[in-house]
């Protein structure tokens, strides 16, 4: 009984640093992505493709 609470407890703990780890870097791969749009002048606001055509104005 004692092993086995140990053994959860122990999976628990390994579950949880697992998804901490996971979710610190996909929120620092994120914030490199954003990082590097900013650098290199790249803007979500205006996108050039996405299937809206560009208006001529004369």
């Amino acid at each position: 009984m004692v092993r086995t609470k140990a053994l959860l407890i122990a999976i628990a703990t390994m579950l949880a640093a697992t998804s901490a780890g996971i979710w610190l870097l996909i929120s620092e791969k994120q914030e490199a992505q954003e990082r590097r749009a900013k650098f290199f002048g790249w803007s979500n606001d205006h996108p050039t493709s996405g299937g809206e055509k560009m208006k001529v104005e004369w």
